[in-house]
């Protein structure tokens, strides 16, 4: 049983031509060539979106992307747009900046050009120790294909960064929670339910509440569940929402940062981004692959 669980968006246990997957290196979730690529072999994407973990076998993320599957996040993120007004468009904005930090992205409501309101959208995967690259290339050896016995015989193997991945996302949020508290947005950090749940038992987390509209900070925990019918697909699910602020992220850590910004710099920023490359559909490619092996 291999610890790779997807490959390029495929579930391991799906007949399919694993070859041409290889060679397309295509990531349906971004709908381009994946950019998760080797140090060493630039040329060569990565390709592991989700690994087999533990005792338990654990299905866990390991690529931030994976969390983008039929833009679910943003979907479960329309009801914190509380200035949205049917009729308005909906925009997605990726890698934009605010003090305290970057953020991953942001769900805009515009109307003509003009942004009406907005949430930032924060994506957290487990980090990994060692490397996936083997059990990979003994995977696609497993498969027929030709790989470096070097990879394949390898005894490295990997394992999950927990303390390190659930320190470095809660002070990241501290650092920009701030800055969205002050001006009365939302900021949303989308992870999977193994991570809330190692941030609960590590962390002080009794204070926050089941999600509460009128919080600044919301945490979207999703889990990895079959999709119905004969499909051996893997969908994103959302099990559960909590939400804080800026002192209850601090309670988490005891970190004192004050980044200020006025709205209105945000709002011009974000308009000179929006365009018709930015809005949101909820039609998803389609995969590449998941039809039967021709070879």
């Amino acid at each position: 049983m291999s610890k790779v669980l997807e490959l390029f968006g495929i579930p391991t246990n799906a007949s399919v031509n694993w070859r041409d997957l290889t060679r397309q290196q295509h990531c349906p979730y971004l709908d381009r060539t994946c950019i998760k690529v080797r140090k060493s072999e630039p040329d060569i994407a990565i390709g592991s979106c989700t690994v087999r973990y533990g005792a338990e076998h654990k299905s866990v993320i390991i690529c931030p992307y994976r969390l983008l599957d039929r833009k679910q996040i943003f979907t479960d993120c329309i009801h914190l747009l509380t200035l949205h007004q049917p009729g308005n468009e909906f925009h997605i904005v990726s890698e934009f900046s605010v003090p305290g930090g970057s953020i991953d992205y942001f769900l805009v409501s515009a109307k003509k050009g003009k942004v009406e309101d907005f949430v930032g959208i924060e994506l957290q995967t487990l980090d990994t120790t060692g490397t996936v690259w083997p059990e990979r290339q003994r995977f696609l050896k497993e498969h027929g294909l030709t790989v470096d016995p070097r990879d394949a015989d390898s005894p490295k193997t990997f394992g999950m960064n927990w303390k390190m991945t659930a320190k470095t996302i809660l002070v990241q949020l501290h650092h920009k929670i701030e800055t969205f508290e002050g001006i009365g947005k939302h900021l949303v950090l989308a992870v999977q339910n193994h991570l809330l749940d190692y941030m609960r038992r590590e962390f002080a987390f009794s204070h926050l509440t089941a999600a509460r509209l009128g919080d600044p900070m919301h945490i979207h925990s999703y889990s990895l569940t079959p999709s119905a019918g004969s499909s051996p697909r893997l969908t994103l699910e959302l099990v559960d929402r909590v939400s804080t602020d800026t002192k209850g992220i601090a309670s988490c850590l005891g970190l004192q940062v004050s980044p200020k910004v006025e709205l209105d710099v945000i709002i011009r920023m974000l308009e000179s981004k929006i365009s018709a490359d930015t809005l949101f559909s909820i039609a998803s490619p389609t995969p590449v692959g998941l039809k039967e092996d021709t070879r």
